[in-house]
């Protein structure tokens, strides 16, 4: 129900009015009637109705007048002009005083029930948008610590106008210790280094994380606590003194870090920025503590980190990784898996001495792996092994947490690249020791035939080729020539009537004397003895 009150100096019109009509059916409860302004003025001053329903010509203070004080004290009020005068002036006066009409007396009940039904129309309006204000209002002011954290994380991590800046903080009633800023950020960290935590129970520590920073930090003045888009927790501080500051936030991650131990299941890394001044530089605050805490890649989880300590430190100097390259590749060819280990262990003790960023160590260790692919690719680029599997794959270095996973990661890609090494030399060898046989079966007959002319032609010097056809084919090369031209010989004094000296010719000796004294060698008995035998043989 809306309420309505009636203002006209004619007491009977004023009784008619609010006698015939019905009220209630039409949305209105009439709560006074007065006879001119002035009256009616001073009995709505503390109680305002919806509507007043006044006549234009009235003693002391009239209709018009009565509207522009309304106009003036209350604003929400709608006013319905009742006139005898069908005169443009009154209806433009009426108008530009925002009164909702005007009708001309006399008025009759339907014409002003009409004219109310209109009118409520527009207060059911107006009605529902401050209802929808007020939800929105209520809504916004719950919904003020998360604008709050918003704007935070926009003034950290990106340029802000100044004078933005100034009406937010001032609007989430953020003050300031002085003009210098630091951060310290906080992560959460799994258990162990195979342990993760389920998408539940990461988001419930991380809430629990927040709001244990917010009971420890919220109510300090000049200091503020949010998470940004990737949920990690920032402690932002202020004061009038960069290394002062500096100790605070330190003091204040230890703070934090111990009450997570306390209370939570789970690690917590924390990175501390270097002090920045301004408010206009806000967003080097976050990219300093993202700095600080990059570096638990390589000093581990569950620490506290100062970039200024990261930054201070003394570095020897790190081999390039051309150099690293070169040792570890060597070490694959010749080396044991323990020696190479050994290799990895040193490259990675030396990313740690040199307090890498986990950027510039995934950089370093996939320079290295390529090298290592490509290493393996030459020598065995014909087959369809590859370096790198589901359980180690070659493209990884990004998706390490720390340097730790990442050395283990290479250590074994080491071992895996020296078992292809290894394989490939083995197929190499065996390769080339059929080259050579297939040759010695081709050119037995040549009193030339050497180690040397099948060294030649299988393009390798005469002491690793020596080594290699011993470790593949478990004799050596003369012993393998050998053995050749006395199968030949052996074949031609069966099946033939040639003479010794003959036989020697055609199975590649130029002195048919040290033929028969290498037959004999060979097979116990002279050619002409073992002639005798196969032909005994054959009579019996």
């Amino acid at each position: 129900m809306y309420k309505l009150v009636i203002v006209d100096d004619e007491a009977l019109v004023r009784e008619a009015i609010r006698e015939q009509m019905d009220w209630a059916s039409l949305g209105f409860d009439c709560v006074g009637d007065y006879e001119d302004g002035e009256e009616a003025l001073e009995h709505i001053a503390d109680n305002a109705p919806d509507v007043v329903l006044t006549d234009i010509c009235m003693p002391f203070m009239d209709g018009l007048a009565l509207t522009r004080e309304l106009a003036s004290r209350h604003p929400e009020t709608k006013v319905l002009i009742l006139t005898g005068f069908d005169e443009f002036d009154y209806a433009r006066q009426a108008v530009e005083l925002q009164a909702f009409d005007f009708i001309l007396k006399p008025v009759t009940c339907a014409e002003l029930a009409r004219a109310l039904l209109r009118l409520k129309d527009e207060l059911d309006k107006d009605r529902a948008r401050k209802d929808e204000y007020e939800r929105l209002r209520k809504e916004m002011n719950e919904s003020l610590p998360v604008l709050r954290e918003r704007f935070l994380e926009r003034l950290l991590t990106s340029r802000l106008p100044e004078r933005e800046v100034a009406e937010r903080c001032a609007y989430f009633d953020l003050s300031w210790n002085g003009e210098w800023l630091a951060a310290a950020m906080f992560d959460l960290e799994p258990p162990g280094e195979e342990e993760c935590f389920s998408v539940l129970d990461e988001e419930l520590l991380r809430f629990a994380l927040f709001n244990i920073a917010q009971e420890l930090f919220a109510l300090r003045r000049g200091t503020a606590v949010f998470r940004d888009r990737n949920n990690q927790v920032l402690v932002l501080l202020s004061g009038a003194e960069p290394d002062a500051l500096q100790e605070e936030a330190a003091a204040a991650a230890e703070e934090l870090r111990i009450a997570a131990d306390r209370y939570l299941p789970a690690r917590i890394s924390a990175g501390v920025g270097r002090s920045i001044q301004g408010l206009a530089s806000a967003h080097l605050v976050y990219d300093s503590a993202l700095s600080a805490l990059d570096y638990r890649f390589v000093l581990g989880r569950g620490t506290i980190i100062r970039l200024m300590d990261m930054e201070q430190r003394s570095r020897p100097a790190l081999a390039s990784a051309l150099a690293w390259e070169k040792e570890l590749i060597s070490k694959m060819k010749t080396a044991t898996a323990e020696e190479t280990d050994d290799v990895v262990t040193r490259l990675f003790a030396a990313f740690r001495a040199q307090a890498f960023t986990a950027e510039a160590c995934r950089i370093y260790a996939q320079r290295i792996a390529l090298a290592m692919a490509q290493t393996v690719y030459e020598m065995d680029g014909a087959t369809d092994d590859s370096l790198g599997d589901a359980d180690t794959p070659l493209f990884a270095p990004s998706k390490f947490g720390t340097l730790v996973e990442m050395e283990q990661w290479m250590k074994r890609l080491c071992r895996q690249a020296a078992r292809l090494i290894r394989g490939a030399r083995e197929n190499f060898g065996a390769g080339q020791v059929a080259k050579a046989k297939a040759f010695v079966d081709a050119r037995y007959a040549d009193p030339e035939l050497s180690l040397g002319t099948v060294c030649q032609h299988v393009a390798m010097s005469t002491s690793y080729f020596s080594t290699l056809f011993k470790s593949h084919a478990g004799h050596t090369f003369v012993e393998y020539l050998t053995r050749v031209r006395m199968e030949q010989a052996k074949a031609l004094l069966k099946l033939t009537g040639k003479k010794s000296s003959e036989i020697a010719y055609e199975v590649g000796y130029a002195d048919p004397h040290y033929f028969s004294g290498a037959f004999k060698k060979h097979t116990g008995m002279t050619p002409t003895e073992y002639r005798q035998k196969i032909a005994e043989e054959i009579g019996s």
